[in-house]
């Protein structure tokens, strides 16, 4: 690799000293890095987005200095470019990154000598519809949650696989993960832990309000429609349906989310030859 792209969040990286060290250490060593710079002078110190019209068209990998949010971000706003693309952790708890800030040093040189492989993640799409018209359409590399908007309350969700009735659900929201994603908010919701290599899909309650209310993993190829019902309040309140936790699109009793696998992929860097549960037995350890 010759020519390197940066992002940061700079909440994790307070006055830019580890993103100016990758830069330098890439710099003296024959290579080209272009650090991101500020897009919303609003919102100064945090990650907001990529505008991959910016990012140079011979970049060879982009570097993601943050955590795992930060890496979903960056995954979500260069799709369509498919880099691939190495998370440094500067957090605390990480899934998604490679490596953490002690192992930036060794990372880079791997990354120099070629020494290294790329794995491709699955990602699903979403398409929101109200009164049978697309209103939204975005994808998600970890998950698409549906939950209520507004007050606290239940919701009535209508579960469909490939346009057939598989079950209701009275809950708090349902999450539609990847198996990148199963770490992530499905885990908290009591999902299935998954490997990220992995080519399916999770259907994971919150806070169901029955007790034998269970995860459902399906094929890659099904289409997952869920349906926001009555719910238990106005349906004027409605529901939620949000991307990777970022982009959102409100939703009405009757509207829908359908879910299928996407066209793309988010490509990863991956450095060491740790396997993923070993990865898990430490995070798993941390807690």
């Amino acid at each position: 690799m010759e020519k390197f792209y940066i992002i940061t969040n700079e909440l994790k990286d307070p006055g830019l000293e580890t993103t100016r060290f990758v830069q330098e250490y890439l710099q003296k060593r024959g290579k080209i890095c272009v650090v991101r710079e500020k897009q919303d002078e609003t919102v100064p110190h945090s990650y907001k987005y990529t505008d991959a019209s910016l990012v140079p068209e011979d970049v060879d990998c982009i570097l993601v200095l943050g955590g795992d949010g930060t890496l979903l971000q960056a995954s979500r706003d260069l799709v369509e470019r498919e880099l691939p693309m190495l998370g440094v952790n500067l957090g605390t708890l990480g899934y998604l990154a490679e490596i953490d800030k002690s192992g930036i040093r060794p990372a880079l040189d791997r990354l120099i000598e070629d020494q290294y492989n790329i794995g491709r993640r699955m990602m699903i799409k979403g398409v929101a519809i109200h009164k049978n018209k697309q209103i939204m359409s975005d994808i998600a590399l970890n998950d698409i949650v549906i939950g209520r908007y507004g007050r606290l309350r239940v919701i009535d969700f209508n579960i469909y696989v490939n346009q057939e009735f598989l079950n209701s659900y009275s809950a708090d929201g349902v999450i539609i993960s990847t198996p990148t994603g199963s770490t992530g908010y499905s885990l908290s919701a009591g999902g299935p832990i998954v490997s990220p290599e992995a080519s399916l899909i999770m259907i994971t309650p919150i806070a169901p309000h029955t007790l034998n209310t269970r995860s459902i993993v399906l094929p890659d190829d099904a289409e997952i429609t869920i349906e926001v019902g009555a719910g238990h309040s106005t349906p004027q309140e409605g529901a939620e349906a949000s991307f990777d936790g970022d982009s959102t699109v409100r939703l009405e009793c009757g509207d829908q989310i359908v879910v299928t696998k996407s066209e793309r992929y988010a490509r990863m860097v991956k450095i060491n030859q740790v396997s993923f549960l070993e990865v898990l037995r430490k995070k798993m350890s941390e807690q």
